[in-house]
């Protein structure tokens, strides 16, 4: 996994935080732990997605190797929309819960006039798939992307649609990613991807703890 841009971190850094970790509402961080991450779908090939989970246990950062799609002359359907299926199992002490309530995504678009990036993600537990809640978000072409930039897009999951993972020790999280090219110009290119010298596309998934109520 390449390393993410210098810049990036301060970013990172500042971001509200969500929830005093520690607390009488909240776990202890060092009780929260990753008990196994897995991938599948045709954007993370096995052994292209890493997994960490921040130190206060509020950020959950995904890097993908392979999550690319690319769109003009020359290119397949299957080239313009990948899916990525995230398994994420946490451990955590009993009579908590947590949230999914924000998505950053991190990489490298390069997209010319008529061409639209959009990013898909779900989210649901295991013990309840029923209970999905979807966010997307948009980079169209032309301008600043027709050369080529880093991009940082956040999304934020509306109160009224945020679901928590059971009470208890456990909770399965899933997140079923889908990034798409669109295109009203049938001879336009464009690309979401790794940059070759130092962006990998990354994930961010904040999430929000509580106790059990």
């Amino acid at each position: 996994m390449r390393p993410f841009l210098a810049f990036l971190l301060p970013f990172f850094a500042a971001a509200n935080p969500i929830g005093i970790v520690g607390g009488d509402d909240t776990p202890n961080p060092d009780e929260i732990t990753i008990v196994s991450a897995s991938a599948s779908g045709n954007g993370c090939p096995q052994g292209t997605v890493t997994t960490d989970l921040s130190p206060e246990r509020t950020v959950i950062t995904f890097g993908f190797d392979a999550f690319q799609v690319y769109t003009g002359p020359g290119t397949t359907p299957s080239d313009k929309s990948k899916n990525c299926q995230l398994h994420l199992n946490l451990k955590y002490p009993g009579g908590f819960q947590f949230a999914v309530v924000e998505s950053t995504y991190h990489g490298y678009a390069q997209l010319e006039e008529g061409v639209t990036g959009t990013f898909y993600s779900t989210y649901y537990f295991s013990q309840d798939a029923a209970a999905t809640t979807t966010t997307r978000t948009s980079i169209d072409g032309g301008g600043l992307w027709l050369d080529g930039q880093v991009y940082t897009k956040q999304d934020q999951v509306p109160t009224a649609s945020i679901i928590w993972s059971p009470c208890g020790a456990t909770g399965i999280l899933n997140v079923n990613n889908r990034i798409a090219l669109t295109s009203n110009n049938t001879t336009a290119s464009g690309q979401i991807s790794d940059d070759d010298a130092t962006v990998a596309f990354t994930q961010q998934v904040h999430v929000s703890w509580q106790a059990c109520k």
